[in-house]
């Protein structure tokens, strides 16, 4: 299943897009476009794919995703098939990077949203208390106009920009980013295993990239990581599996070797162990 772009109509005398979806289901493919976006399901349930991660939602669901990231809503077959009595309903609010001024992101005062913005290259689903204080001012948004709904939007930046609730749903190799890091170390570190993944790679090799000793790298890597460097390759290698297997020209033997997998049982056992899902379920959840 390819992804295709959808665009939503902007208003020429607004800066940005708030919409609300309503409907007996969410009509819009498996799909993406270069605008940020949050969304929340304020009435239904369902699945949602963002890149290569699936999960469920309910009522009061909130997601930040960043452009170009394919992301669909599937809602439950109750709603599809017309059997809810209530109709699926959600909210959702679009902007461009430069929506107020190309320098915009660049101001200091700004530092915070744009790390929460780079991280929203992956999905990010927003929780706790932050979810329950945005989520209350974007139901305010679809009846504000002018400074009022500017005035939401500045509110809801302040508080992404200033929380830890979140969870990042795309793996890394999935939308080809890497995550926010403190140092050249680090950056090196990652270009090496992006553009090494689907090849043999070796604990030796990477730590001598970083220009340290192998336990040491170790011990670093986990530190910084929160995952062991092969834990983490294995992701990188599956999240790549799962960009090719949502290409329909693409059969799961492919998928496997050019990810960096050797074995089609290893790759079989390593992508249920993350995925929950072997690899033929995964790409028939793509079926819709």
């Amino acid at each position: 299943m390819r992804a295709v772009e959808v665009r939503l109509p902007k208003e020429f005398d607004k800066s940005f897009i708030v919409f609300r979806e309503r409907g007996c289901f969410f009509p819009v493919p498996w799909h993406y476009h270069p605008e940020y976006e949050l969304v929340l399901v304020t009435k239904s349930t369902g699945r949602r794919m963002v890149g290569d991660h699936i999960g469920y939602f309910n009522e009061e669901d909130l997601v930040l995703m960043g452009p170009m990231l394919p992301h669909v809503w599937v809602n439950d077959s109750e709603y599809i098939n017309g059997s809810n009595k209530d109709a699926a309903d959600a909210i959702v609010v679009q902007f461009v990077e430069d929506f107020l001024g190309e320098k915009f992101l660049q101001i200091p005062e700004i530092e915070g949203l744009t790390k929460i913005l780079k991280l929203s290259a992956n999905g990010l689903e927003i929780k706790g208390n932050t979810r329950k204080r945005i989520n209350e001012l974007m139901k305010q948004m679809p009846d504000a106009s002018g400074l009022r709904r500017l005035s939401l939007l500045f509110t809801i930046f302040d508080l992404l920009a200033n929380t830890k609730e979140y969870e990042l749903l795309a793996s890394p190799a999935f939308v080809n980013s890497t995550t926010l890091h403190a140092s050249d170390r680090f950056n090196n570190i990652t270009e090496y295993i992006m553009r090494n993944f689907d090849n043999d790679i070796s604990l030796n090799e990477v730590a001598a990239v970083a220009n340290m000793a192998t336990t040491t790298f170790c011990n670093f890597f986990k530190e910084h990581y929160r995952v062991t460097f092969m834990e983490y390759v294995t992701e990188i290698r599956i999240g790549h599996a799962c960009k090719l297997l949502s290409d329909p020209t693409k059969n799961i033997v492919e998928a496997a070797y050019e990810s960096g997998f050797n074995n089609l049982a290893n790759f079989n056992r390593q992508f249920k162990k993350l995925k929950n899902m072997t690899p033929t379920e995964y790409r028939k959840m793509l079926e819709i």
